[in-house]
């Protein structure tokens, strides 16, 4: 199929979205301070983890950047993205008196800022808001004004231009009996500016960005096929696919450098803008089987991508057209004999370059018994609404992917 005849061309659509400002470049992150002063803000506590909150070579460029308005640095986010974290550091926020949030890292800290910004603007107390987390599996999001956030994104996943937050408790908070999950979501969480910097990703260790790599680009590769697509997507995650492929096939081969990694943060960047919108997601399978292997154990969400992401859409090129030429098209195979299988074997290539594990039974996650209960929990998953409305996607089909990526 020719990616030009694409059966939605000329469809009705709505567009429903408000870009933070991208800022994309070497050296980027010392404009924060700019970044701030137009929109009036006088302070930003800086949100990150402990590992990047002692690296000078991305703590110095942030400190710079941000100069007098520097309010203050909370450097306790986890990759758990704990509530309690999140309360911690609304307390931070209110001892500082910043009116800002600078979140650098990987999506932890960025959900963990959005979290507490939702927190200080809330003003219950830390029971209260744990009790509702328990019964709701989120956190009320108040009327009025948030504290902005601003992410620094240093790893891959692409978890920065997006409207909705994760978060967990456990009972080691002493406010809930079990290990829970959930999230919050609004478009007012979408942060005020993303600034994606070359330089600082370049001092993230390499199995870092390629564990995340796949993460972000099964973003561009999900918004192709999903329900609610729209030209405007379409044209952003094909551009940034291109860019990414490329980018992260160089990456494998000379490792994390600024020059390296400058198409790989653009691809990033095009292929996140427009998917997290108020009327919807445009993530799908890949990442409901990703929330489904990962929601118990220590398996990394991108490794789990890198693992079934070929499986999946073997799966939905056998049942559906899903779009195929838009994708066989982005990753450069549109003229090929198979657009669809060129288009997996592009995934495969591009997975095969960072070294990332091939086969679940290779790595610490859900084994063969766990199958039915990860695959039930895949089918369940939100994102699973947003997949190719003519799809039936089955408990049996689900079981099937992961039987073929064991």
């Amino acid at each position: 199929m020719d990616a030009s005849a694409d059966d939605r061309a000329g469809d009705p659509f709505r567009f429903d979205y408000e870009s933070p400002v991208l800022r994309f470049g070497a050296g980027s992150t010392r404009d924060l301070g700019d970044e701030l002063a137009a929109r009036g803000l006088d302070g930003a506590l800086v949100v990150t983890g402990s590992t990047v909150g002692s690296t000078a070579a991305v703590m110095d460029p942030v400190r710079e950047g941000l100069g007098d308005r520097l309010a203050g640095v909370f450097a306790e986010t986890t990759p758990d993205k704990r509530l309690a974290t999140a309360v911690d550091a609304a307390d931070s926020l209110a001892e500082t008196g910043a009116d800002a949030l600078v979140a650098v890292g990987g999506g932890s800290s960025i959900d963990v800022a959005k979290v507490a910004s939702v927190l200080a603007a809330s003003g219950g107390s830390e029971r209260a808001v744990f009790r509702a987390f328990a019964d709701t599996g989120t956190i009320p999001v108040p009327d009025g004004d948030l504290r902005p956030v601003l992410a620094v994104p240093t790893t891959l996943a692409g978890a920065d231009v997006s409207q909705v937050a994760g978060i967990t408790a456990g009972p080691e908070s002493g406010l809930v009996d079990e290990e829970l999950g959930g999230g919050v979501g609004d478009r007012r969480l979408l942060p005020a500016a993303v600034v994606a910097d070359p330089e600082l990703a370049a001092t993230t260790p390499e199995s870092v960005l390629a564990g995340s790599a796949m993460n972000g680009f099964d973003k561009g590769v999900e918004t192709l096929y999903a329900a609610n697509a729209t030209p405007v997507t379409d044209a952003t995650a094909s551009r940034g696919l291109g860019l990414l492929a490329d980018g992260l096939r160089e990456l494998g081969e000379t490792g994390p450098t600024p020059e390296t990694l400058g198409p790989v943060l653009e691809g990033l960047l095009l292929v996140q803008y427009g998917i997290s919108r108020p009327d919807g997601s445009t993530l799908s399978l890949i990442h409901a089987f990703g929330h489904g292997l990962t929601r118990t154990g220590t398996l990394q969400q991108g490794v789990a991508h890198a693992i079934v992401a070929p499986h999946v859409l073997d799966f939905l090129f056998d049942e559906v057209d899903g779009r195929r030429g838009l994708l066989a098209d982005a990753l450069g195979v549109e003229d090929a004999e198979d657009p669809a299988a060129a288009a997996v074997g592009e995934v495969e290539a591009v997975r095969d370059s960072l070294g990332l594990p091939t086969r679940l039974r290779d790595v610490d996650g859900p084994e063969p018994a766990d199958f039915p209960a990860v695959a039930e929990a895949t089918v369940a998953d939100a994102f699973v609404a947003n997949a190719p409305p003519d799809l039936d996607f089955t408990t049996e089909d689900a079981e099937a992917v992961l039987d073929a990526a064991w």
